[in-house]
């Protein structure tokens, strides 16, 4: 029992990985479409929730591994094998992807401070896309980074927990929300929220998490098990959304056009602090986002132009920042995203996250690079479910958006 404070220490100090992926992983536009889930089709797509939630653990703790055992990054583990142009690729395929959502992150946390001082969102999107990018002149932008995404997945957490206390939900019908089926009219949001869950650029980035954090071979279980814990939390936190919406604006028919509209329709309810808790959960998805998002694209699109992947590199630190600046300049220029576009900006990168996924896959089952670490059966089981579900949603996607 004595070494039980100690054990329970060390796993607290591990998490940072795992909550970085969390948190860089739900954003506004999550936010945004498990309100928009709740609201239209109250509890039954709950169950799609809990199957991507496991899927993106089981690519999360397969990347962990791939970067545990590596002594160089996953880009150039893509190098080796498959030569310079898969892991340019690669690189620039995640870039797009992070940069896609910049605009939404930025927007959602200028969108939190704007709606609760009743002001314009300009002033707060400059701040706050300042504020980001003077995180990258701290010594160790790594350490600063960790505190920064824990203390916003906290902030999350205590704001989303209050908001489904408030809500009341039936447990009855939240139950049989965990009965697979597929509602009419729902595919393209569900698209989006299989994206917005189950994030392949989240999962690859890390492998660089945990070499950045100085883990090895032999912090294996303990790395692994905080990278499932973190993605447990995004899994909580997206559900306690959908669970909130469906609770409160399913049976009042209320149609979500905007994030902020759940926090406004609790008002009536719970008066301004039920409000202004949700921005503040806002607040954090969008910002930890906006930080994580550009930390992702900058530093993989370093490592597949071998710029390197140091985060306190010259190189790397520019293309972050450029990364912000894309959000910040389209934010500015086109003010708030309606639903529609953010939905189809988290449909429209699952066209790239297959080939990715695979890509990881192939390396956690050679033995040349992982050793005695590789796959077991039930890895590879639910390895092959998510790239088959990422292969029928991109089809399906692509249908949807150009064909229908």
């Amino acid at each position: 029992m004595e070494g039980t404070p100690v054990l329970h220490r060390k796993w607290w100090k591990s998490l940072g990985p795992g909550l970085i992926t969390a948190a860089l992983v739900f954003g506004p536009g999550s936010l945004t479409v498990m309100s928009k889930l709740g609201a239209v089709y109250g509890y039954d797509l709950l169950w799609v929730l809990v199957g991507t939630t496991l899927l993106m653990m089981t690519f999360t703790a397969m990347s962990a591994r791939i970067g545990l055992v590596s002594s160089v990054s996953l880009l150039q583990l893509f190098r080796n094998k498959w030569g310079g142009k898969a892991a340019v690729l690669t690189g620039v395929a995640v870039f797009f992807v992070t940069a896609s959502f910049q605009a939404g992150n930025t927007i959602g946390a200028g969108i939190a401070f704007a709606e609760s001082f009743q002001t314009s969102t300009t002033p707060w999107i400059v701040v706050i896309s300042l504020l980001a990018i003077s995180l990258l002149f701290f010594r160790s932008f790594y350490r600063i980074l960790e505190k920064v995404m824990i203390a916003m997945v906290a902030l999350m957490l205590v704001s989303f927990v209050f908001t489904v206390v408030l809500a009341k939900p039936d447990f009855a019908n939240l139950s049989a929300g965990l009965i697979p089926r597929i509602p009419t009219g729902s595919l393209l949001l569900v698209v989006a929220m299989v994206a917005s869950t189950f994030s392949i650029a989240g999962a690859f980035y890390q492998a660089y998490l945990v070499q950045e954090k100085g883990f090895g071979t032999s912090d294996m279980g303990l790395a692994v098990n905080e990278g499932l814990s973190g993605i447990l939390v995004l899994g909580v936190i997206s559900g306690m959304i959908l669970i909130s919406a469906a609770a409160i604006l399913h049976p009042q028919g209320i149609l979500v056009v905007a994030a902020v509209d759940m926090g406004k329709s609790l008002e009536p309810l719970y008066g301004n602090f039920a409000t202004l808790v949700f921005m503040l959960g806002l607040f954090g998805a969008s910002f930890s986002s906006l930080v994580g998002n550009a930390t992702i694209g900058g530093t993989l699109v370093a490592d597949a132009l071998s710029l390197g992947r140091d985060l306190n590199s010259l190189p790397v630190k520019a293309l972050i920042t450029t990364v912000i600046l894309i959000g910040t300049a389209v934010a500015l220029l086109f003010g708030k995203l309606p639903l529609e576009l953010i939905i189809f900006a988290q449909g429209i990168t699952i066209f790239a996250v297959p080939f990715i996924g695979i890509g990881i896959l192939m390396l956690a089952n050679d033995s040349a690079v992982m050793g005695p670490h590789t796959n077991k059966i039930h890895h590879n089981i639910l390895g092959v479910i998510g790239l088959l579900v990422l292969l029928f949603l991109a089809g399906t996607n692509f249908h949807a958006l150009f064909l229908s």
